[in-house]
């Protein structure tokens, strides 16, 4: 797994930030009516990024801890939730997702926006599900981008749909090796109005869905699911054969039934 720069960083936090936005509400929705919800408060980000679904979960009442490698990342977290870290409802720490340990019990680990993909192979993936088993008081929900696609990486795309940025991202898929990678790079405005060049690599791992359940229940998950954002207390089966493009994954109460859901 690989920290960002402080261009690369700016750019996400304008550019990539309205996923968030998106499935904030679904697993909010869903957190909201489980019995955990009503005893434990608190919400581990992981992989959070600048923010933007911390955010969320902060404004419904929500304590968070955000955990993210890049400290640039970081920087435009603690900016966002600047008044909730004040009030200690929010902390923002530097961590490996796959190597990092917590004095705290969570109701809900979430990750999401494929971060779990940055993981360079299936043991790192392992001892990052270890590290959440290990905090988790209730549910963990994630998703991870598919073959399928990660195939869709091919390819040159180039954004300069406003003064703030230019963005030219090459990528390519390595079927041989179920790798992709997406090289971006541009020109970003930065507060003092002089435009910076960045520079980043975007890697992604593919990692095989039975696998994945397998590795979850290895660690100590029982109920273990794919499911749709827009439905996250359903299971459906079929999304493991279907070879969708993206999934969403969840694990649901540790004590009750863990899970996990794509979709």
């Amino acid at each position: 797994m690989q920290a960002y720069g402080k261009g690369f960083a700016k750019v996400y936090d304008i550019k990539w930030s309205d996923f968030a936005k998106q499935v904030a509400p679904f697993i909010l929705d869903f957190y909201a009516t489980t019995p955990i919800a009503q005893e434990n408060k608190s919400i581990l980000d992981l992989c959070c990024g600048t923010g933007h679904l911390a955010m969320h979960f902060l404004e419904k009442g929500y304590r968070v801890v955000g955990l993210d490698l890049s400290d640039h990342m970081l920087h435009y977290a603690r900016e966002h939730a600047r008044h909730y870290i004040e009030s200690g409802k929010a902390t923002f720490i530097q961590g490996d997702a796959s190597n990092f340990t917590l004095d705290e019990r969570f109701g809900l680990v979430v990750s999401i926006y494929d971060s779990l993909n940055h993981l360079e192979n299936e043991q790192a993936l392992r001892r990052c599900f270890q590290c959440v088993y290990a905090v988790s008081d209730g549910y963990f929900i994630f998703d991870l981008n598919t073959r399928r696609g990660l195939k869709r990486w091919n390819g040159i795309q180039v954004d300069d749909s406003d003064d703030e940025m230019l963005i030219i991202s090459r990528g390519i898929y390595d079927g041989l090796n179920d790798k992709a990678w997406m090289k971006i790079s541009g020109f970003v405005r930065m507060p003092n109005g002089l435009y910076e060049r960045f520079e980043e690599t975007v890697f992604n791992t593919v990692f095989e869905m039975e696998r994945v359940k397998k590795a979850l229940l290895d660690v100590g998950w029982k109920n273990v699911y794919f499911a749709r954002i827009q439905d996250l207390k359903t299971p459906s089966s079929h999304l493991i054969h279907s070879n969708p493009k993206h999934t969403e994954l969840k694990s649901d109460q540790k004590q009750i039934s863990p899970s996990v859901s794509f979709s």
